[in-house]
């Protein structure tokens, strides 16, 4: 047997300050680490990695906080902007029969005492939609479905006003709550810019349908929301014959940002609160639009209204709903009225707005008794 500490041609012989190797004649100190040394080279790789760590953590907390802080506001915005006014908020809560509008006679406006009825949105039996049906002497008679603004409901003087307009020249009115407004179902208590409430719309004219209503004598008339609600609506059921739409949004992103500028958020949060909109609700409300549903008129009448100071959307709508019809190569009447704010042509120029409407509707939808 090899000696103890033989190697290959040599011997080694270890001791404290290293190992003596002798092999082929030759011999030398190879000394060893010591302890201490050894143990001062691994904490300074630790120390390193450990300062590496920190500097990434720092980093990434540093890119994050913007991040975070950005969806955190986004959310905010989200939740102030999307709420619906449930069971008809505030003080203007009417009666058809009474209801009044600050500097106007409504005496000649009046209603009948409506039939309240209520029917499910289209594709949508779990949204009981809340109406008031006001008809005339006839089915054939045109039609009217009057669909109320943002935290609006049929109740509003200003809808009552119009639907008064409007029947007491022969043309019936059928007034809806959206979902989420008035008396209709609250879903989740949050507006979805007329991607949900085009079905309430269109659960309206399948109930006037079943109660014998031609289809060629059935229109639409909305107020803001309602308004992007009618031409969204519109646009997905080609058997309504005419729209008139006063002060609708053209693409719900430039109405989001014209909001956040009227309720004093910065615009930068407008990408964000569609996307938490997604996230919290599955609702896609970007999905349509209206300025999308005028190409798909395919030459029904449309009116466009708007005030020519509307501090909520801007003036533009107008004229960018109206150029998407034409270049779809429809014809469309538009009325900038001057001077006025947001949907408050009705109220400041009454006369004239009847006027326009009636004729309007009288042409779209045939039918009116002579004289009216």
């Amino acid at each position: 047997m090899r000696p103890d500490g033989w190697e290959d041609g040599g011997w080694t012989r270890c001791g404290g300050r290293g190992c003596f190797r002798r092999k082929e004649g030759d011999a030398h100190l190879v000394t060893r680490p010591s302890r201490a040394a050894s143990q001062e080279d691994r904490d300074g790789q630790t120390r390193g990695v450990s300062t590496a760590t920190v500097v990434i953590a720092l980093v990434v907390a540093i890119l994050l906080v913007p991040v975070v802080a950005y969806v955190g506001a986004s959310a905010y915005v989200y939740d102030q902007g999307s709420r619906a006014g449930a069971k008809c908020p505030g003080d203007d809560v009417q009666d058809p029969t009474s209801f009044t509008v600050a500097g106007i006679d409504t005496t000649p406006y009046l209603l009948p005492v409506p039939q309240t009825v209520s029917f499910p949105a289209r594709n949508d039996p779990q949204v009981t939609i809340a109406a008031w049906w006001e008809p005339v002497a006839t089915l054939d008679a045109p039609t009217v479905i009057l669909i109320h603004g943002l935290n609006g409901c049929r109740r509003n003087g200003p809808n009552l006003l119009a639907a008064g307009m409007l029947h007491r020249h022969g043309i019936a009115v059928l007034l809806i709550d959206m979902r989420n407004h008035g008396d209709s179902t609250v879903e989740d208590g949050r507006f979805s810019g007329g991607n949900d409430e085009y079905l309430d719309a269109l659960g309206a004219f399948d109930w006037l349908r079943t109660q014998g209503i031609p289809a060629g004598r059935i229109g639409l008339l909305g107020f803001s929301l309602g308004a992007a609600t009618a031409m969204i609506a519109i646009g997905e059921e080609p058997a309504v014959a005419a729209i008139w739409a006063d002060s609708s949004y053209a693409e719900i992103r430039e109405a989001i940002r014209n909001e956040l500028t009227y309720k004093g958020f910065p615009t930068i949060f407008d990408v964000g609160a569609v996307l938490v909109g997604k996230i919290v609700t599955g609702e896609d409300i970007v999905a349509r639009s209206p300025l999308e549903a005028t190409a798909k008129l395919n030459g029904r009448p449309i009116f466009l209204t708007q005030g020519a100071d509307d501090e909520r959307i801007g003036p533009r709508p107008l004229a960018e709903l109206a150029a998407g019809v034409r270049a779809a190569g429809g014809t469309v009447e538009t009325w900038l009225v001057a001077a006025a704010k947001h949907t408050r042509a009705l109220r400041e120029h009454p006369a004239e707005y009847e006027q326009h409407m009636v004729d309007f509707f009288g042409r779209a939808l045939g039918g009116l008794p002579a004289g009216s």
